[in-house]
């Protein structure tokens, strides 16, 4: 029987996969109502966003692949890649939420879909931060790999969100449950958790909430920044 040791090695290509079915599970959900069959037509940026931010989730498939079978150097050419796709993917992750906020608010005339928009930015902040550090460290495999999983998990939080079962104020510990997956295998393998957990964690569970209460309560101050970004 292999070790425990043996089998960890697939452990960021089983995240990978993880994250892929989650994405998938929870947008089955909401994809025919909202993107194939919707009534009215959104703004037309979703159908680009959609693409884009699936391309992220299989290029990650596609770079643990490519690790795992020890194709470094396809790997790292790819890497410049990704990094023009996932800036893409913010700017259109942004552009995207205030268009949807906007798009939703005047249908509705409701307000808390402009103090939503705390929630969204918090997703776009969390993935947007250890994306450029793991750019920026890139010949630390240890940071970097690490990183991208933890940046690539924050963008979870929308597949969480859309989960029938799961109440919405409850989508981001999803997103925390896939990071401390990371930390049980630093503890398994390493006897240790990384410092990229250590820091990333604690400021992941402290901006959802602090954004998840904005949200909620729609507090004032909030919605006025909220209302002014989403016009």
């Amino acid at each position: 029987m292999p070790s425990v040791r043996t089998r960890l090695p697939y452990f960021y290509f089983c995240m990978s996969l993880l994250i892929a079915g989650v994405v998938i599970y929870g947008f089955s959900h909401t994809i025919d109502h909202n993107l194939i069959h919707p009534h009215p037509p959104p703004p037309w940026i979703l159908y680009l966003h959609a693409p884009v931010f699936c391309g992220w989730v299989l290029f990650f498939i596609l770079q643990t692949v490519l690790v795992r079978t020890r194709n470094v150097r396809i790997h790292r050419t790819l890497g410049w890649f990704g990094s023009v796709l996932g800036t893409g993917l913010l700017v259109l992750g942004y552009a995207t939420s205030t268009s949807m906020d906007r798009f939703a608010y005047r249908l509705t005339h409701d307000s808390s879909y402009a103090a939503f928009l705390s929630v969204q930015l918090n997703d776009l902040i969390c993935f947007s931060v250890p994306f450029a550090l793991a750019i920026y460290w890139r010949k630390r495999p240890e940071f970097h790999r690490r990183l991208m999983l933890v940046a690539t998990c924050a963008l979870v939080d929308a597949a969480f969100g859309r989960i029938p079962w799961l109440p919405l104020m409850y989508s981001p510990g999803g997103v925390d449950a896939l990071i401390l997956l990371g930390v049980a295998r630093d503890l398994i393998v390493d006897r240790r958790v990384h410092k990229v957990y250590l820091y990333a964690l604690p400021g992941f569970v402290c901006c959802q909430v602090i954004c998840m209460q904005a949200f909620l309560h729609q507090w004032p101050w909030w919605l006025k920044i909220a209302e002014f970004l989403v016009r």
